[in-house]
């Protein structure tokens, strides 16, 4: 296990591959820690130097306060960076995380080579939405919601033909920190970055599962068309945590993109 303090507070990270690979950086999505991406990134690491963390409130690393705002979660990622010696790297974000992602740009562009945006949208969900989830939790903790959010993570043939990992991911997600996961509920109420998609720069590859139940194929796809050049790719057979479901076509494409915008 690997911690570093960074923009304030204590951060868990992962690091694997030598230095001199090209960086991809792994953000995760609500309720999931950085092992939500163990099989891609099982995938890539022997041609790039391979960072995933937890984000503030999920899995080993500190919460800060119960009220943060979007610009706090990309300023951990930018204070990590720094610490590792990462000047410029490739940005891979998952729904929050991929919020977190165009965040980032924003404040750092200098800092993202490529971006990767997986199941996001550069504004996610509705105030009443996110009311209701916020609700939901603080009366009954993560785990009254978890039947809800499961069923739009996965297609049904994971859930029925996949148990074991079904049950694992379950457990990943009931296990987050309750103040964790409500301030980040928080933060994504308010995170509304669509001003800011047409600006940005840097190779961006928009990745959503056919099936995504949490952002859904045409809200990606509005994204998409808010970012000048970016490429818009649909995964067949997978719901919103197609990095679970569907690795090995998830790699396949980062790859891809990164391989392709750093030549």
């Amino acid at each position: 296990m690997r911690f570093v303090k960074a923009n304030g507070l204590v951060i868990h990270y992962l690091a694997e591959g030598p230095e001199a690979l090209p960086p991809l950086v792994f953000i995760n999505p609500l309720g999931c820690d950085l092992r939500v991406w163990s099989d891609v990134a099982s995938i890539l690491k022997p041609d790039f130097r391979v960072v995933a963390y937890d984000k503030r409130g999920h899995g080993l690393s500190e919460s800060g306060p119960d009220r943060t705002e979007m610009a706090d979660y990309a300023a951990d990622l930018a204070a990590l960076l720094d610490v590792l010696g990462i000047g410029r790297a490739a940005i891979v974000g998952m729904s929050i995380g991929g919020v977190i992602a165009q965040e980032l740009i924003r404040q750092r562009p200098e800092l993202v080579a490529a971006l990767v945006l997986c199941a996001t949208a550069a504004k996610i969900g509705t105030d009443e939405s996110w009311d209701e989830r916020i609700a939901a939790v603080e009366r009954g903790g993560v785990e009254s919601i978890a039947g809800a959010v499961l069923e739009r993570w996965f297609t049904p043939e994971f859930r029925s033909q996949r148990a074991a990992e079904f049950a694992g991911v379950r457990a990943m997600l009931t296990r987050t920190p309750k103040q964790g996961y409500l301030a980040a509920c928080g933060v994504l109420k308010r995170a509304d970055l669509r001003p800011y998609a047409g600006a940005i720069e840097a190779p961006t590859l928009c990745l959503v599962g056919d099936q995504d139940g949490s952002t859904p194929v045409a809200l990606v796809r509005q994204t998409a068309g808010l970012i000048k050049g970016s490429r818009f790719e649909i995964i067949e057979g997978a719901g919103h945590l197609s990095n679970v479901e569907k690795p090995a076509a998830v790699a396949r494409l980062i790859a891809e993109h990164v391989t392709r915008t750093a030549a």
